[in-house]
Order: C-alpha cells, then structure tokens, then sequence
C-alpha cells in the first residue's frame, strides 16, 4: 500500500508541476479578445461572438467620371514645300527656323525663257490693239465689214489668254508660303535642279495647335463639338485647357476607339508639335451623390449587396449601382444618408451578427 501510495503522489505532484509551467502558454487563448482574418477582430462573450469592424458614414458627395487617354501634339497646319514645276534653283530667299507671312516669295527657280515669251507677247498685244483701235474707227463709218472687225477682236483676245498663260507658267516657278508660320530646315541649295516632287523646305503653325487622341467607343454620343479638354506635357507644371473641335466619324474596329481633336490657343508657342501629351476628360458629373467605397460592395448571383450597422447588428442590403470610378461607387437605391456602411471584415459579416464599430470614416 505504502508503494502505491508514493506513485499516486508522485504523478499528482508531476501534473501539478506540468501545469504550472502550461499556464503561461495556455493564457493568451482564454482571453476575451481573438483576431480573426478579414481586417475585423472578434470579442469573445458568454454565448455569442462579437466581430470589431469600421464604419462609413454615408453623406452627399460630388462624383464626378473622368476618362484618361494620351495623345500626340500636331500643328495646325503644315506642309512640305515644292515648286509646281521644275527648273533650277536661282535664288533662296528665307532663313531656316524664321517666320514667314503669307504670301512671301521663299525660292524661285529658272524663268529667264517665259519672260522673253512674255515680253514677245506684250508687243504682239499692244501691236493688235492698234490695229483694233483702226479697225474699230473703220467699222463706225462702214468702211468694213463686221467679220473684218471681229476677226482683229479674236487675234487680240488671242494674245491676252496667251499672256495670262505665261504668267501663270511664271507663277509656278515662285516658292511662296501659303499661310503664316514658321519655315524649317531647307533640303536644298541654290544651283540644285528641282522638280515638283522635290521638297525644298517644312513649314509649319503651332499657334494654335491641335491634340489628337481616342476614347473608348461607348462615350462616343457623350462628345461634342467645344467639349472642354484637360492635358499635360512632361515638363511643363501646369494643366492646359482645349476644346474639340473634330470627331472622327468613323469608330476604328482595330481598337474601338474613337478619334478625337481638340484646339488649344498656344498664343505664346510655348508647346511644340510632335510632343506626348496626357488627356483627362470629365464625361460627368453627379451632386449630392450616394458614393461608397468599391471594397465595401459584394457581389452575388442575384445581385449586389452591402452590409450596415443597424441596432448593433450587421444588416444585409441589396443595392443597385450606377457611375463607378477608381475608389467609389454610386448607390442608385438600397442606401440613404446617415446610413453607417460596414467597410471591413467583409468576409466575417453575416446577418445579424453583433458588431462594435471600432473606427468610424466620413465623420468630418
């Protein structure tokens, strides 16, 4: 007996032992508090589980929809410049990199043997309209006849359609600009032989300048004509305002985007063409809007739904949502002002499960 008796109280003292070295470990589990996943902790009470969560109160707000796209900067206007027919270079008379009016004469090639044509057929002229004159005098006294007359009338006529077809040969040798702008590097120097495919210099207007740049099809009915255009360039601290003033017509089925242009005054020529160029358009725009986070929405078979604070439980509503952008959402129905919506511990949520709200957003 004495031996079973020492057994029974060696084990009672090693459990006794062993649990006092357990009690530590096994502490932190009988505490009232126990995290859970899903950015939400739970409360461990007497029958029941009360899940810590964060709440947004629901006030009016401005939503606005903006759609971001890039474009490239272009001029104006721009052409290559070439004469209409060919000839030898005589004379180049702009500076590379300067301004140019309309109409300035920038080259001319060779003319030397239409002047003579032309100065022949000023002689014949003036020769022809003595003689009408003669003619015209003889006819009031009926010395001729009326064919005669009209016979030295044709020849004179003759010879002005003659001349005016020289002169405007004579034209086609002159390079002038054909609006105001800017004239580039020229290709070619005096003494070269050019042809009306030769280009001989660029010239280009950037005040104003246009933006060309495409949005997704579905907005293609929200643009019109004066719809105002935000854009930035690298290097430049400052947005810059346009307006549209071309909508391609046609949707491109590669992309289906449609291409759009906008006009910014650039008085002072500060942008250049041929720049990368970032677009921000607002297609619109809603006042006094219920807007809630996109992670607070749940998406079902049947529909979407949110879950908010109600009598100190998380209750389920159905919602339907319209404009969306990159943080917030639109509530059409299902939500009203004043209502706390329940933005985490999303995945814990159920109906009617105990909820303490921790942090409360959209207080201010």
């Amino acid at each position: 007996m004495n031996k079973k008796l020492k057994l029974v109280l060696t084990i009672l003292i090693i459990v006794f032992i062993a649990g006092v070295i357990a009690y530590p470990k096994v502490k932190p589990l009988l505490t009232a508090k126990l995290k859970v996943p899903g950015n939400g902790s739970a409360m461990m009470m007497p029958g029941r589980q009360v899940l810590n969560v964060s709440g947004y109160v629901i006030k009016p707000e401005q939503l606005s929809e903006f759609v971001k796209s890039t474009g490239t900067l272009r001029p104006d206007e721009e052409v290559d410049m070439s004469f209409e027919t060919s000839g030898k270079i005589v004379s180049i008379k702009f500076t590379e990199g300067t301004r140019v009016k309309k109409g300035d004469l920038l080259a001319k090639i060779n003319d030397r043997p239409l002047q003579a044509q032309l100065q022949k057929l000023l002689a014949q002229k003036k020769l022809t309209e003595g003689k009408e004159f003669r003619q015209r005098s003889l006819l009031d006294k009926d010395a001729i006849s009326q064919e005669s007359y009209d016979q030295i009338v044709t020849e004179l006529q003759t010879t002005e359609a003659d001349i005016n077809l020289i002169e405007a040969r004579i034209s086609e040798t002159e390079l002038r600009a054909p609006f105001n702008g800017i004239i580039g590097l020229r290709y070619l120097s005096e003494g070269a032989y050019a042809t009306s495919s030769t280009k001989i210099a660029k010239l280009i207007k950037i005040s104003p300048i246009k933006i060309e740049f495409s949005i997704p099809e579905k907005y293609a009915q929200e643009i019109k004509i004066g719809y105002p255009v935000t854009f930035i360039v690298d290097g430049k601290n400052k947005n810059f305002e346009a307006k549209v003033y071309a909508v391609d017509p046609k949707i491109d089925i590669d992309t289906r985007t449609i291409v759009l242009r906008a006009l910014y005054p650039n008085t002072n020529e500060e942008l250049k063409s041929g720049r990368y160029a970032s677009i921000t358009l607002q297609m619109s725009q809603i006042d006094n809007a219920i807007a809630i986070p996109t992670e607070a929405l749940i998406p079902e078979m049947e529909g979407e739904k949110v879950f908010i604070f109600k009598s100190g439980k998380a209750s389920t509503v159905k919602v339907n949502t319209g404009l969306r952008t990159e943080s917030k959402i639109q509530i059409t129905s299902g939500l009203n002002f004043g209502d706390t919506l329940l933005v985490t511990g999303i995945l814990q949520l159920r109906q009617n499960l105990p909820i303490v709200i921790d942090t409360l957003l959209n207080t201010n």
